[in-house]
C-alpha cells in the first residue's frame, strides 16, 4: 500500500469523525508525522508528533514512567501505552498513536529481534496496543511500522 493514499484516506475519516491526530514515535523517527503532513489540509485532522528517539525523550517530553522503561525497555507494549496517553495529555488531539520498536540492523536481543514493533492507540479512556515483527531490513521495518501504525487508527475508527 502507498502510504500517501493511506495518509489521505486516513485524513478524511478522521475529518468526517471530527477527530485530531497526535503521534509520538521511536524508531519511525517522525515518518508517520510526515507522512501525514504532506496531505494538504492535514492541520484540520493533524494536531503534533513527538520524535521521542531516546529514553530521555520519551520520560521528559510523553512522562513515560522510568520503572516503565527499566521494567519493560523502551520496546515493549507498556511503553508504547504511556506514549499514546503522554500524546493525549500533552498534545491537544484526540486520538493517538505511538510506535517504538527496533528497526535494525543492529539492537535485536533474545526475546526481542530486530523487527519487533510495539504500537498503542489510544482515545479517551479506551487504548489498544500490540506487538508485531516485521521482516528486511532497516527501512523495510521502518516503512511497515508507519503503514500498521495508520491502518490501526483507520481500524479505531
Amino acid at each position: 500500500m502507498r502510504i500517501d493514499s493511506l495518509s489521505r484516506s486516513l485524513g478524511k475519516a478522521l475529518r468526517a469523525k471530527g477527530q485530531i491526530l497526535v503521534a509520538a514515535e521511536s524508531c519511525t523517527g517522525g515518518w508517520v508525522s510526515q507522512a501525514v503532513t504532506s496531505i494538504a489540509g492535514s492541520s484540520d485532522w493533524f494536531e503534533r508528533g513527538y520524535v521521542t528517539y531516546s529514553n530521555a525523550a520519551k520520560r521528559e517530553l510523553l512522562g513515560v514512567a522510568k520503572t516503565t522503561l527499566l521494567r519493560h525497555g523502551a520496546v515493549s507494549e507498556p511503553t508504547a501505552r504511556e506514549m499514546a496517553r503522554g500524546a493525549l495529555r500533552k498534545g491537544r488531539g484526540t486520538i493517538a498513536l505511538a510506535v517504538t520498536g527496533i528497526a535494525g540492523p543492529g539492537g535485536g536481543a533474545p526475546g526481542k529481534p530486530v523487527g519487533t514493533v510495539c504500537f498503542a492507540w489510544a482515545q479517551g479512556r479506551r487504548i489498544r496496543s500490540e506487538t508485531r515483527h516485521f521482516r528486511g531490513g532497516r527501512a523495510s521495518v521502518r516503512r511497515q511500522s508507519v503503514i500498521h501504525a495508520l491502518r490501526g487508527v483507520m481500524k479505531w475508527l
